[in-house]
């Protein structure tokens, strides 16, 4: 197995844990950025061609792994892996972000639900034809997109 070491950094104006949208549903008109390391700037190349990307990161202020955690959208305790917990074993994160523009190693996007100074892991672009699910089912999850854009995090997660 490979180690998995940072690209980059993810800036946002989000500061602290507490009070942060839960998803980018809930942050559309948040605007931040990413600075990829130097040595992997080759790699931004043709990434302006795309609306959208995955940010993948690295749930870096999680202290804890938890197999059941009670998620923000829901009263019930649920197994982490049917969740976007940050308390999983790995501590991975992800999240589909509009994208602005590149210049150099700094990618300019909005809508970022991430906290301000985490190691950014990889970016992929987001493409329709490949991403985009027909007819899906989100289990648990019964909240209305306008619960979602509202809710906001707390310490649970700590």
């Amino acid at each position: 197995m490979h180690d998995i070491n940072p690209i980059g950094i993810i800036h946002s104006p989000h500061k602290s844990i507490e009070d942060m949208p839960i998803q980018p549903k809930g942050a559309s008109e948040v605007a931040g950025h990413v600075i990829v390391d130097e040595k992997y700037i080759d790699g931004l190349q043709d990434l302006d061609g795309f609306s959208h990307i995955y940010l993948l990161y690295s749930f870096h202020k999680a202290t804890r792994t938890e197999m059941h955690v009670t998620p923000f959208m829901d009263e019930k305790t649920r197994g982490v892996f049917s969740t976007r917990s940050p308390l999983r074993p790995n501590h991975i994160g992800i999240s589909i972000v509009n994208l602005i523009r590149v210049e150099g190693n700094k990618v300019f996007v909005k809508g970022i639900d991430i906290l301000d100074g985490t190691p950014l892991l990889d970016i992929k672009p987001y493409i329709e034809k490949f991403d985009i699910v027909q007819d899906s089912v989100s289990g648990w999850l019964d909240a209305s997109d306008e619960e979602i854009r509202k809710k906001r995090s707390d310490e649970r997660f700590r």
